[in-house]
């Protein structure tokens, strides 16, 4: 793996093109799951690559949605991240925006969990504990299976994650509910 910037650039970087608290959240979250993904499937000595590429994933989301992905390598590169690292975040768009296919099982985990986060708030939110700790796979799945619930999260990207990491949608649910029950904590402090 490539020499990539730092946390602290990386996070500068993104605040200089996402301002709201949404978005804001989104990014730590990904970064946050993607670490934790990182040490579960044996990719602990690439776990800072693994959380800036989530960090960094939406970068240009908020100010250019129409070019997601396709604005994102120059805003990148201006900001001194190398070609894997671009390569990386770009391919979690695949097949939506960009045909930069997700290759590494790392880029397949930003791939599968990156609209799924979003679910998983989503209904985390609607809990009365407005978290994840007590969440179960049992009533995710039941608000996965509600397509009008999170609708803008898509049900397709996720399952194809989930097929390109060769998992069972179930597994693919359960480990990221875990990832982000064990972030939450550290988000809610502000990290």
């Amino acid at each position: 793996m490539e020499k990539h910037i730092s946390r602290e650039a990386a996070l500068t970087l993104l605040k200089k093109y996402n301002k709201d608290a949404f978005h804001l959240r989104h990014a730590l979250t990904v970064e946050c799951v993607m670490r934790w993904y990182a040490k579960q499937l044996g990719y602990a000595d690439e776990e800072d690559f693994w959380g800036i590429v989530g960090l960094l994933h939406d970068i240009d989301f908020e100010m250019y949605p129409e070019e997601h992905c396709i604005k994102a390598p120059e805003l990148l590169r201006e900001g001194g991240v190398g070609e894997e690292m671009i390569h990386a975040i770009c391919s979690h768009a695949y097949g939506m925006h960009v045909d930069v296919k997700p290759e590494h099982t790392m880029e397949k985990v930003l791939f599968a969990t990156d609209e799924l986060t979003g679910l998983i708030w989503a209904a985390a939110l609607m809990r009365p504990s407005k978290s994840v700790q007590d969440m179960e796979l049992k009533s995710l799945k039941k608000k996965y299976k509600t397509k009008t619930f999170a609708a803008g999260c898509s049900r397709e990207v996720i399952e194809q994650g989930a097929q390109m990491l060769g998992w069972p949608l179930d597994e693919l649910l359960q480990k990221t509910l875990d990832a982000m029950k064990a972030c939450e904590i550290s988000l809610n402090d502000g990290q």
